[in-house]
């Protein structure tokens, strides 16, 4: 899964959902499987993030389970570990999305006509070639952000998840993840064998990148297609970009088929990858504030500088404060979609009736007291009815300690009552702002007192008073 996720990205590493090739570290290539685990320097092994000490990811629990008897992985003869992996992990398989992009370590088994799938829920990702040897997991630890697994896929009396770190490190701790252990969506220029055309441009996928940049190498089932680099490879006059040449390589719509009945479903759901999109950035902006924040802590903690107990961030020294700030900062911005690309006025009825995904997602998570939910469409200007990151429950959310935490809070009150008119939050109208400060207040247990006062309050004029009390 190098990385995450479809021309997701990197290149090479053991784990990929999307990117690309082979490394040194790698044993046997399509056959062997199993990357170098525990040799080696891995970033943040160190205090105070501690990546390699045990965790309590979705998948580490899982494993904990199979250990104890508690559950079981049935092997299936066509399908190996795949349809037991995602019912155990509780990941849907209408969130299929396929790759033909040689961009994972089991680059040698994937092409136009033999596609990677990939799935995901909240929490894990899961990457499978059909006939492949392998399995690749990416889990989000509440603390550690990204943890990376491979399972074995021959049958077996018992299959293990292993926990596989050196190879996956060295592409998801880069730039595409924020420099932490991440995840990341790639968009490139693929050949039609699913190779990538030498020095043509790539891309990271979010919700703010332009429709025109997005899903190169994918298969992408819906309208939003046309508009994309989807279901397209580079014709065979562009098959390479010379350094002095800035024009970019023609597509051409891929005339290979694969058979659909080989995958768990037949589709490539364009709003499961519109979600993947914003998930896998806004998973490493949470992983990012936590690691910063600690480290920001550990370092005055060294110096006899602060107390054990963290203090609020106005008290910390500057340096210290912007550490902490800058990507928190960031982060309340990605909540909120800030910048979020249009997606050109899809027709939301008929997007929805076509997405077994976007059914199965909106029907998950809390409602409001009016029905209303984070988790609801929009589908026709934007991703979600209500711009603010489902994500916001996430155990991982959650972890993020404080000082960190409860300044993202008082930012979102202060922005979703109109105390910030920033024009980075310019998309987001009184109606909106209410809508989502009203689902959160009635969704969300553990926010702060100032929160519960608003809503005992009478207006967003109150919400300087509030701040300080």
């Amino acid at each position: 899964m190098a990385a995450v996720i479809g021309p997701l990205s990197l290149v090479v590493a053991t784990l990929t959902l999307g990117g690309v090739v082979a490394t040194r570290h790698m044993i046997g290539y399509a056959d062997a499987q199993i990357a170098v685990q525990n040799q080696g320097y891995v970033p943040f092994s160190d205090e105070p993030i501690r990546y390699r000490d045990p965790v309590r990811d979705p998948v580490a629990l899982a494993q904990k389970a199979l250990d104890e008897g508690r559950a079981t992985l049935a092997y299936d003869k066509d399908r190996g570990y795949l349809p037991a992996v995602l019912k155990l992990l509780g990941i849907p398989v209408s969130s299929q999305t396929l790759v033909f992009s040689k961009t994972s370590f089991q680059f040698t088994r994937i092409s136009a006509d033999h596609p990677r799938a990939l799935y995901y829920n909240d929490d894990v990702y899961v990457g499978s070639v059909h006939q492949g040897k392998t399995v690749e997991l990416i889990s989000f630890d509440p603390m550690q952000g990204a943890i990376f697994y491979l399972l074995d896929d021959v049958d077996t009396a018992r299959p293990r998840f292993q926990r596989a770190e050196l190879d996956c490190t060295q592409c998801h701790i880069a730039a595409g993840t924020r420099g932490v252990p991440g995840v990341l969506l790639r968009s490139v220029y693929p050949a039609p064998t699913g190779t990538l055309t030498p020095r043509a441009p790539q891309y990271i996928t979010d919700q703010k990148s332009p429709l025109g940049e997005r899903w190169g190498g994918w298969y992408v089932t819906g309208a939003l297609a046309s508009a994309t680099m989807a279901n397209a490879a580079t014709l065979p006059a562009a098959a390479a970009v010379t350094p002095a040449d800035r024009r970019l390589p023609a597509l051409g719509p891929i005339s290979t088929r694969f058979d659909a009945a080989a995958y768990l479903t037949s589709t490539s759901d364009q709003v499961a990858l519109l979600v993947l999109g914003h998930q896998t950035q806004m998973h490493n902006l949470i992983t990012l504030t936590n690691y910063q924040t600690r480290i920001a802590l550990h370092m005055l903690a060294a110096g006899g500088k602060v107390a054990a107990t963290p203090p609020a961030l106005e008290s910390l020294p500057p340096a210290t404060q912007e550490m902490i700030r800058r990507p928190a900062e960031q982060l309340i911005r990605y909540l909120l979609f800030s910048g979020e690309t249009p997606l050109g006025g899809l027709d939301r009825r008929r997007t929805i009736a076509a997405s077994a995904f976007a059914r199965t997602f909106a029907a998950q998570g809390p409602r409001d007291r009016k029905g209303r939910s984070l988790r609801d469409f929009d589908l026709h200007d934007r991703i979600f009815h209500y711009p603010c990151s489902y994500l916001i429950y996430s155990a991982a959310f959650d972890a993020i300690p404080e000082p960190a935490k409860g300044y993202v809070y008082r930012r979102l009150l202060e922005i979703l009552t109109g105390g910030d008119r920033n024009a980075d939050f310019a998309s987001l109208s009184a109606a909106d702002r209410e809508a989502i400060l009203s689902i959160l207040i009635d969704t969300k247990p553990d926010l702060p007192p100032a929160w519960r006062r608003h809503a005992a309050a009478t207006g967003p004029s109150n919400v300087r008073t509030i701040l300080k009390t």
